[in-house]
């Protein structure tokens, strides 16, 4: 049921392919638009042929048997499934014919075990080195801005201004936390983990233990002051709410005078029937939820 103008929806497509944020969603919703509508709508067929390139890529990146030719200038991936035993591996791609070892990625080594990753800028261990004295500081930004992706390796840059740690990966649909580079759920960031969603560095020991004894200690008081604030709001003003919205939709409409009034009183009365239930199920649901969280999952991180 979401309509875009047509003109619009082809310019969205060309950016999306042209970006590779493939499969493309569709512009109101997170549902992903259909292959065979890409291509009807996308008229130039280069990038019609990105489109399915990228989408074979992405398919392959997913798949952890999937092995990339390391050659410069060759992006050939391997199928290399059942291959841990026999980890030499040849790029099928012609004019290539790389050798390269199926553990470490590298070009194959007969003579010797794998060598140990090489830190770089894409590593989130990787820090440049104090230089020394009377040296120039080097600039740590590129450092911290460029991460990969904790599924599928994928470079990913982000400006390190403090802004959303929520990041989610373009090529395998990741949803990670840029500070711990670990896979999450929607409520990572609700834990006492120190990751924030925004900030450039998760909180230091101190400061976290600090905020859960807060939260241990306030917990009883900041529950009851918003309890009893959230009572007569609700029991309140879900009544007031429901009769300005009656009142509203009957002035808009051909209702007489003594039909508004009714209208507007039944609703009235039903609201205050009904906004009770509510108050009392918003509060007896959501109090033990967050008394769980906070005498559950805060102390448990506490003792650890």
């Amino acid at each position: 049921s979401h309509r875009s103008c047509r003109g619009c929806l082809q310019q969205y497509l060309r950016l999306a392919v042209t970006e590779s944020r493939v499969p493309v969603a569709c512009p109101h919703c997170p549902a992903a638009i259909q292959p065979h509508d890409v291509h009807r709508l996308l008229p130039e067929p280069a990038l019609r042929d990105k489109y399915e390139e990228f989408l074979l890529r992405r398919l392959l990146v997913a798949d952890p048997g999937t092995r990339w030719c390391p050659a410069p200038d060759c992006s050939y991936a391997v199928l290399a499934h059942g291959c841990a035993e026999c980890p030499r591996l040849t790029c099928g791609r012609e004019g290539c014919g790389t050798e390269f070892c199926y553990h470490c990625r590298q070009p194959w080594h007969p003579e010797g075990p794998c060598a140990p990753p090489t830190p770089s800028l894409a590593t989130p261990s990787a820090q440049p080195e104090e230089p020394a004295h009377g040296e120039a500081t080097p600039d740590r930004a590129e450092a911290e801005d460029i991460k990969v992706c904790p599924r599928c390796s994928a470079f990913i840059m982000k400006i390190n201004d403090g802004s959303c740690n929520r990041m989610n990966c373009t090529v395998c649909g990741c949803l990670f936390c840029w500070l711990c580079l670990q896979e999450i759920s929607d409520v990572h960031f609700l834990s006492p983990s120190g990751c924030t969603f925004w900030g450039k560095r998760p909180w230091s020991r101190t400061r976290r233990i600090l905020w859960q004894l807060g939260m241990v200690l306030g917990a009883p008081m900041v529950i009851s002051l918003a309890a009893g604030v959230a009572v007569p709001v609700i029991t309140i003003g879900i009544p007031i709410y429901m009769g300005r919205k009656v009142l509203a939709a009957s002035r808009r409409s051909s209702l007489s005078g003594c039909q508004q009034c009714l209208s507007v009183t039944s609703s009235v009365l039903l609201s205050l029937f009904v906004s009770p239930i509510i108050t009392a199920l918003t509060v007896g649901v959501g109090v033990p939820l967050v008394l769980t969280y906070v005498y559950g999952t805060v102390v448990l991180s506490l003792c650890r």
